[in-house]
């Protein structure tokens, strides 16, 4: 089932420059199945509120890891399928904790497999028990089974986009600091001291990380993270001009 709402923002002061159209993508974490028909959603209803000069599409981070598909939705957008419109990738905390143990942080493996990295590495094919039996053979299998247009897909992802007057990142930004001194901890990482500032960035923060049971529009951030792994159902934020809508994708 699909569901559609959408709003006029009464507060115009955010809004998007003239002739650019913009979706940003909740926390995929592994859902091929969820994101799949997602894209062409996305490509179908900018269709319908037709043609615009710029359409951008935000991934918001966390593709990977606690959903059954990660290797599938890597793919999926590391080939460019179904592509459409000026794509965006921000690298969310899941695909920085694989990245870091890719690159020797084996400390980390263990808070990695608990929040998610078992599911990963089954969709590469990896024995997750393999690293308490053979920690060397683990490292080597795990190095071997992910596509170097994977490796080279997660690592060139970003930490933010900047559209108007809307500001994408993966978590949050630390409030009071300056956006050009933010850092790629607090992008990927922050919660409470974030989620729970009433202060004005100076622009519309949109975010990941944090799940809520639908797309949250606070007056001064939009949480689009709706537990997709857990709750099927993916969410996608739309922008143009000053109005905003959001797009649901669930099972059933």
């Amino acid at each position: 089932m699909i569901g559609r709402w959408g709003r006029r923002d009464r507060d115009r002061r955010y809004c998007l420059p003239e002739g650019v159209r913009a979706y940003a993508v909740g926390d995929v974490h592994g859902r091929a199945d969820l994101l799949a028909p997602m894209l062409d959603w996305i490509r179908a209803d900018s269709d319908s509120r037709g043609g615009y000069p710029e359409v951008h599409v935000v991934f918001l981070g966390d593709l990977i890891d606690r959903g059954p598909a990660s290797a599938a939705v890597v793919s999926m957008l590391a080939s460019g399928r179904a592509a459409f419109g000026q794509r965006h990738f921000i690298r969310g905390n899941h695909e920085q904790a694989l990245l870091d143990i890719l690159d020797g942080a084996w400390e980390r493996l263990d808070d990695w497999l608990a929040v998610g990295g078992i599911e990963t590495l089954v969709s590469y094919g990896v024995d997750p028990a393999l690293h308490l039996r053979a920690p060397e053979a683990f490292r080597r299998a795990l190095r071997d089974s992910i596509p170097t247009l994977h490796v080279a897909f997660l690592r060139r992802m970003g930490t933010s986009v900047r559209l108007g007057d809307y500001l994408f990142v993966h978590a949050g930004i630390r409030p009071h600091v300056p956006l050009e001194e933010q850092s790629e901890r607090d992008l990927r990482w922050i919660r409470r001291d974030f989620l729970d500032s009433r202060v004005d960035h100076g622009v519309m923060v949109v975010h990941g990380h944090t799940v809520s049971d639908k797309v949250e529009i606070r007056h001064n951030r939009i949480g689009v993270d709706t537990g997709a792994y857990a709750s099927d159902r993916l969410s996608v934020l739309g922008l143009e001009a000053d109005r905003r809508w959001v797009l649901t994708s669930r099972l059933g």
